[in-house]
């Protein structure tokens, strides 16, 4: 189920950050997921976050039962546990051009 869900994720989250990033150019340096890693958001932290931030992709996410179940597993998961998380989905078409999104959503998301 979970590696379903996680599938799932992958392929919806990256077929919305493809559309969402089409035509920008992709950044020279590894981008740092620490805080991602290491969030003490909840769930609605992120999500309210996500909504202020790229109301788009917050739409997207919620309506998607799948992303909603894999984003609270995510924020109930130790920073190992997140880790692998992260990546059983990097190699999934667009999870490069989402995780900004998410990395953005989680390095703001303890101002709401």
């Amino acid at each position: 189920m979970v590696k379903q869900s996680l599938t799932r994720l992958g392929v919806a989250v990256g077929g919305l950050a493809l559309s969402l990033t089409a035509g920008a150019g992709i950044a020279a340096a590894d981008p740092d997921y620490g805080p991602m890693i290491n969030t003490t958001c909840t769930y609605e932290q992120a999500v309210a976050a996500l909504r202020a931030q790229n109301p788009m992709f917050a739409t997207y996410l919620e309506q998607s039962p799948p992303n909603v179940a894999f984003l609270h597993q995510y924020v109930n998961s130790t920073p190992d546990q997140r880790v692998a998380l992260l990546h059983k989905v990097e190699h999934n078409q667009g999870a490069q051009q989402a995780f900004p999104i998410f990395q953005q959503m989680f390095t703001t998301c303890n101002n709401f």
